[in-house]
């Protein structure tokens, strides 16, 4: 891995897990990972119920859109994880692969969705526990 490393997290809508997930590497690990999210048929607009499942916990993802999954997104990403949508990601080699089974939001409320976002929290974190933990020098 570079000195920072990239995560790209892929979902076939890229409206949903995906994008909380993103989000939560980004509120977790501030500018020490390089976060990505795509999917390989992205959707129209987040999924509003996730949109409001991760304002409850004060992360504002409103303003994203889904985006295609390029090769490129893949070739420039140390770790890239799946979301248990069936979704696969071009293979090169040195990159590590992750699927995380978790619940598809679509077409849930907000109810449904806090425990998946929730499990995706506790996700991240063990992903940053491991590829990005925090140091001494960092917090100094």
């Amino acid at each position: 891995m570079a000195d920072k490393p990239s995560v790209l997290f892929v979902c076939v809508h890229n409206a949903g897990r995906s994008q909380m997930a993103a989000a939560w590497l980004t509120h977790l690990a501030g500018d020490r990972i390089e976060v990505r999210s795509a999917g390989s048929n992205p959707g129209d607009r987040v999924n509003p119920a996730a949109v409001a499942a991760m304002a409850e916990v004060g992360i504002d993802i409103s303003a994203e859109t889904p985006k295609i999954l390029t090769v490129d997104a893949v070739r420039e990403s140390d770790v890239c994880i799946t979301m248990g949508c069936g979704d696969t990601c071009p293979v090169f080699p040195g990159k590590r692969y992750l699927d995380w089974k978790l619940e598809d939001p679509a077409g849930q409320g907000v109810e449904a969705v806090r425990p998946i976002r929730d499990e995706i929290k506790t996700l991240v974190e063990g992903l940053i526990a491991e590829i990005a933990p925090a140091t001494p020098e960092a917090t100094a």
